[in-house]
This record gives structure tokens, sequence and C-alpha cells, in this order.
């Protein structure tokens, strides 16, 4: 598996935020946009604090990292950021 599947889960998001279908994304972005922000950023919470009890227990820590990580860009997703600047980011934070 490559790199490129974050790009396509990104793609994904996009899709479902800008034609909405029957789905986990796409409901939760259609809501007002208080309560889908809220929403979102209570699934961001929820996930770290499983990612906390998944790194202290030794189990799960893949599984929950990705939750938070999938959250994470659905966020970013929501807001209206563009993928490449967030790889712009990470290259800029490398130098």
């Amino acid at each position: 598996m490559s790199d490129s599947i974050i790009r396509e889960v990104y793609e994904v998001l996009e899709s479902r935020r800008d034609h909405p279908i029957d789905s986990y994304t796409s409901n939760i972005m259609k809501d007002s946009d208080k309560k889908a922000e809220d929403k979102i950023l209570e699934k961001i919470a929820e996930e770290a604090g499983e990612v906390l009890i998944a790194s202290k227990n030794d189990e799960n820590l893949i599984y929950e990292s990705v939750d938070l990580i999938f959250h994470t860009l659905l966020l970013l997703v929501y807001k209206g950021i563009e993928i490449d600047e967030i790889f712009d980011e990470f290259s800029r934070r490398r130098k």
C-alpha cells in the first residue's frame, strides 16, 4: 500500500461534502455549520482519548490512531482546506 491512500480518502471526503450521499461522513457534514463542526470536534476529542487509552494498554493503537487521523481529515475537508496545503506544511517543517 502506498501513501496515496491518504489522498484517496481525502478526495472521497471532499466528494461526500460536495455531493452528499447517505453516509456517515456526508450526514455529519451537512448539519448546520455550528452543529456539524461541533460533532466533528467531539469525535476528534473522543478518538484522541481512545488513542491515549490504546497506547497505555498496548492494544488497538493502530486502529484508534487511524480513527483519529480520519476524523482530523474530515475536519480539514469540512473547513475547506486542500490536501496539498497539508502536504506543503509537512514539507516546510521537514526543511
